[in-house]
């Protein structure tokens, strides 16, 4: 396996809550970049975006996760990372990447308020929309597809956790799974 575990996903999909505990189990450390991009910039996500805008936001979020120095860590993006291209590059070379994948219906039960999450929304887009938009970079990028839909937090920690031995033991022999 490559050195580290990258999550990617909808926000409300349990990226840092399985990520936490996946690095505690695999005895890994864990890195929250939304937490590295407050501690940079010393403000809140939502004071960034309020005042660089979306696009500023993401060269700052492009800029942080590309520079990420890390070595047997779960990595635990935001999940607007998928826009920012040599972010993810960087990623596919220091880890395998982990997609936590949910239904929009469970990701809309779960986050309720988009605003309140700050889930950011272009105007007139909805969090459906960005759901739909999200999807095909999730997939583009992903080693590894772990569903979470009707899962309890502990069985979705469960199947990445097997998800992720199987994909070491099928990258070992030379075929991915």
């Amino acid at each position: 396996m490559k050195k580290n575990l990258i999550f990617i996903g909808m926000p409300a999909v349990g990226k840092s809550t399985v990520g936490i505990v996946v690095a505690k189990r695999l005895r890994m450390g864990f890195i929250d970049t939304d937490l590295l991009i407050q501690d940079q910039e010393k403000k809140l996500l939502r004071e960034i975006i309020e005042d660089v805008g979306q696009d500023g936001f993401l060269k700052i979020e492009n800029q942080v996760n590309a520079s990420v120095e890390a070595e047997n860590s779960v990595i635990s993006p935001g999940g607007s990372v998928v826009y920012c291209r040599e972010a993810m590059e960087h990623y596919k070379k220091i880890g395998t990447i982990v997609y936590l994948k949910v239904s929009y219906q469970t990701i809309k039960r779960r986050i309720r308020n988009p605003k309140k999450r700050g889930v950011v929304l272009r105007e007139g887009q909805t969090l459906r929309d960005l759901y739909y938009e999200r999807v095909p970079y999730f997939e583009k990028y992903a080693d590894i597809t772990v569903c979470g839909d009707g899962c309890r937090i502990e069985e979705t920690i469960k199947n990445v956790i097997k998800a992720v031995r199987k994909y070491v033991k099928s990258d070992r022999k030379g075929k991915k799974p």
